[in-house]
């Protein structure tokens, strides 16, 4: 029992205990609330305070920002009102100074009307002043006269008919004697002014000397090309040969091929087409054919640019591309074996520096003489004179009439109509005529092998036609369709009858027909 006494007064000395403890606790955390409120009141109070003091601060501030501004946009607009005052000013000094000027102007020329109106009194008064002199003057020659007719027996009209009789006579009498005096002179120092031009024209001009050439030279590296030109029994020249109507000669000359045909053209198309394929590699008669065609395409590409280099060589502008094409062309033509481009630049040269001597136009001239011989230049037969024809053309394309008269007469086919023709043909004369510069065999054999060429084209089924063997052979290519074998045979005998009639030639002519069938399907 004591024990438990003693649990229980321990319990309820714990209990009080505790119940004292949650007492002062509760006492002191009411203490802690009502002094954290009222820090917290001094605080905001402080803060409330510091707070209007920034604001009044940040008040006065902004007033006086707005102040400076205020004042800076014053001083702005009134800088704006004193730049548009001075403006205003200085327009109404201008315009009082215009005023002044327009008073000033009027005043001058009100001085100028009275001075006109006194001149104009005067003038009048002059005019009539002299209208009443030339009345009395009048009268004077008219009484002058009538003695000068009473005293000599003869008219006024008499007289002056006399007097126009005698100046007339005189007139032609010293006419004539200036006229052949003129003549005189003329004549002694004409042929010796004539040959110094010439001669000067012809020292200043260098020329070549034509060279009779059918013939070209194509270089190998190695004697093994010539068995893969040739080809498979020969179908690799005959293919080339076919194609170019060039005959290819290969024989024991060491690393080369010659190249024989009258047609420079065809020669160069050959070369170029040989150098192509050796280069290639590939040389059979379907890459023949395609590297030909395309190599034809290069030479038409080609004669426009040699063209367009002679053109700007001689300083001629303002041609028509046609004739720049036909000027290039005449390097691969010939006349009577000159070339005919060299032949026609040596011309115009000529025709410049003759110009030039005589006074005149040097570049027209020169244009006349490169365009002097583009009537040799077509392929087709015609019977129309080369001059005309080529003056036929320079019509057609524009060209001018002085140059147009020069082309066609110089073989005097036309009238000569300007200075310029003369020396067109005085010129071409020169080029033509030195020593060296044509050959009359060259132009009469070439003329031969297109003559046996034009037999063949003249019956039908022919599609090719090649002169070759310098004319001893006519090789001619049919058309598989038109022409059988056995009409072939024929159309051979027909050929060399034909020739036998029309032509004269040296030795015999070898006249081999080629017929070839071909089939071609492309598989897609």
């Amino acid at each position: 029992m004591e024990i438990l006494s003693i649990i229980i007064g321990a319990l309820g000395g714990v209990i009080i205990g505790a119940i004292a403890v949650y007492f002062w606790l509760k006492s002191n955390q009411e203490k802690d609330a009502n002094s954290i409120v009222a820090e917290a009141k001094k605080e905001a109070h402080a803060i409330v305070k510091e707070a209007n003091a920034e604001g009044e601060s940040k008040k006065k501030d902004k007033i006086l920002q707005a102040k400076e501004k205020f004042i800076e946009l014053k001083a702005e607009h009134e800088k704006v009102i004193l730049s548009r005052d001075k403006k205003i000013a200085d327009a109404e000094k201008r315009t009082r100074d215009k005023e002044s000027q327009v008073s000033n102007e009027l005043s001058k020329n009100k001085k100028l009307n009275k001075d006109l109106e006194a001149k104009l009194k005067d003038y009048d008064y002059r005019t009539s002043y002299l209208e009443k002199k030339q009345e009395e003057i009048d009268k004077i020659h008219q009484s002058t006269v009538k003695q000068l007719e009473v005293i000599s027996g003869l008219s006024a009209e008499d007289a002056k008919a006399q007097l126009i009789e005698s100046l007339k006579e005189s007139a032609k009498t010293d006419a004539m004697a200036i006229i052949q005096d003129t003549i005189e002179e003329a004549k002694m120092t004409a042929q010796q002014e004539a040959k110094k031009v010439v001669i000067s024209t012809i020292q200043r001009i260098g020329t070549e000397e034509a060279i009779d050439n059918c013939v070209s030279v194509f270089n190998l590296e190695s004697d093994d090309v010539k068995g893969r030109i040739i080809g498979r029994e020969g179908r690799n020249i005959r293919a080339l040969e076919a194609a170019t109507g060039v005959e290819i000669i290969v024989d024991d000359t060491p690393e080369a091929i010659i190249l024989s045909c009258f047609d420079s053209v065809r020669r160069e198309i050959a070369r170029l087409s040989l150098h192509k394929l050796v280069t290639d590699g590939r040389i059979h008669p379907a890459r023949i054919e395609e590297v030909v065609k395309k190599t034809k395409k290069q030479i038409e590409e080609e004669i426009i640019d040699i063209g367009k280099r002679t053109v700007i060589d001689l300083g001629i502008h303002g041609l028509h591309p046609e004739l720049i094409k036909t000027v290039g062309r005449m390097k691969y033509r010939s006349s009577y074996g000159q070339n005919l481009l060299q032949h026609s630049r040596e011309v115009a040269k000529l025709c410049g520096v003759m110009a030039s001597e005589l006074g005149l136009n040097p570049k027209l001239a020169k244009r006349a003489g490169l365009l002097h011989d583009i009537g040799k230049v077509p392929e087709t037969e015609t019977e129309t004179p080369h001059a005309i024809l080529g003056m036929q053309w320079a019509e057609k394309y524009g060209e001018k009439p002085d140059v147009c008269n020069a082309i066609g007469a110089h073989h005097d086919e036309i009238e000569m109509t300007s200075l310029l023709s003369p020396i067109i043909q005085v010129c071409d004369a020169i080029s033509g005529a030195r020593p060296g510069a044509r050959r009359q065999v060259l132009d009469s054999y070439i003329q031969r092998l297109k003559d046996l060429e034009n037999i063949a084209f003249g019956f039908n089924g022919v599609k090719k036609a090649y002169a070759i063997q310098a004319g001893r052979e006519l090789r001619v290519i049919v058309e598989s369709e038109k022409v059988n074998d056995e009409k072939a045979s024929n159309l051979s005998f027909e050929i060399s009858q034909k020739i036998q009639t029309d032509m004269t030639y040296p030795g015999q002519v070898k006249v081999t027909v080629i017929r070839e069938t071909r089939a071609v399907n492309i598989a897609k």
